[in-house]
């Protein structure tokens, strides 16, 4: 099946359906002699995990990665690594009535008419579940970036409907983004929205909204031109998670109301002769390669399709019919999905890092 690998010299190919006997993903072209354990890929595997906190799903899974090969005595060896999850809390038997009927914003109907039939249980290959696979690929990522370049990857909910927060991007920390269940650095903020997540819930009804991703750190000249931009691709990453309605890099969609002159950003040598910018609104990129700035993005995330009150649909009669919500779900999938924005990003800067290193014979 096509569509389930990403990446090119540091490639993952994502197996494994929602109520399914596992989930995982084979990591190749990871470089040889990374210190990595299942413990520190399982920390992140936990943020993202469902039945963490009163606003996530009540689906209790644990998670537990397992590094089944490419590792040896706490190192990767440079061949593929195989990483699974076992399924736990599989509830098939709750899908079993909707079987015949398209969920409405569900990828029931799209399914069927791409392969002939879908799997029902809990949306199969669509569900959201494939992105623990992710997350666990970007946990090794990750650890490289930051060993090896000082990279950092951060990301943290930015919006919950039309509450939006206030943050300076280069005063969040880890600490500050995990001080709370929604993981929103700004806490008056924070407190806002999940009062909101909490009443939307308690209305059988979903919510959507913003994660900001940042990664700092970023050595100038990663990315390839045209169609390969280091943006393009991580438009490309955040819009393959589920969910994703919207991408936008720097200055987005606002700079469209700007001038030139006031777009553009100043170039200056610093004290140590590095090129700079005094202001970012090109994202730390420009002509898709990274420009040595933080590299800053927005990715919008819909409502969960999945929601407690009756819809209009039809089933594969063609007939209409009604449907109540089945299953266990998110009324918001932003704290769970801020892991999976920063495992994409860490895939999308580690293939390019490669990519570089291979073309120039050296990092940057």
């Amino acid at each position: 099946m096509a569509g389930n690998s990403f990446g090119q010299l540091f490639r993952i190919t994502t197996f494994g359906e929602s109520h399914g006997g596992v989930v995982g993903c084979v990591v190749d072209g990871c470089p040889p002699g990374i210190e990595i354990t299942e413990e520190e890929i399982q920390k992140e595997m936990d943020r993202r995990k469902p039945g963490q906190s009163r606003i996530t799903t009540p689906r209790k899974e644990s998670d537990k990665i397992k590094i089944l090969s490419g590792h040896f005595e706490g190192k990767t060896t440079g061949t593929p690594i195989l990483l699974i999850a076992y399924n736990a809390d599989t509830k098939p038997e709750d899908y079993f009535e909707l079987k015949d009927a398209y969920r409405p914003s569900h990828a029931d109907f799209t399914y069927e008419a791409k392969y002939g039939f879908r799997d029902w249980r809990g949306s199969g290959r669509a569900s959201a579940r494939e992105t623990l696979a992710r997350v666990a690929a970007g946990a090794i990522a990750q650890k490289y970036l930051k060993v090896k370049l000082g990279i950092e990857i951060l990301s943290y909910v930015d919006q919950v409907g039309g509450i939006k927060a206030s943050v300076n991007i280069q005063e969040v920390t880890p600490l500050l983004i995990e001080a709370n269940i929604i993981r929103c650095p700004d806490e008056t903020a924070a407190k806002k929205m999940i009062a909101l997540v909490d009443k939307v819930k308690a209305e059988g009804d979903s919510i959507g909204g913003v994660i900001r991703g940042i990664i700092r750190n970023v050595p100038p000249g990663l990315g390839e031109p045209v169609f390969d931009k280091v943006s393009a691709d991580l438009g490309k990453a955040m819009l393959s998670i589920n969910a994703v309605k919207g991408f936008e890099i720097g200055s987005g969609f606002e700079g469209a109301e700007l001038r030139g002159s006031r777009h553009n950003d100043p170039i200056y040598a610093d004290e140590n002769g590095n090129v700079r910018t005094r202001t970012n609104n090109a994202g730390g990129t420009v002509g898709g390669i990274s420009n040595g700035e933080t590299i800053h993005f927005r990715v919008a995330f819909k409502p969960v399709s999945t929601i407690g009150k009756e819809q209009d649909t039809v089933n594969r009669k063609k007939q209409t019919v009604k449907l109540s919500a089945a299953g266990r779900h998110d009324p918001c999938v932003l704290p769970r999905a801020v892991p999976i924005v920063d495992a994409m990003s860490a895939l999308v800067i580690m293939d390019h890092y490669l990519r570089h290193r291979a073309q120039n014979g050296h990092g940057p």
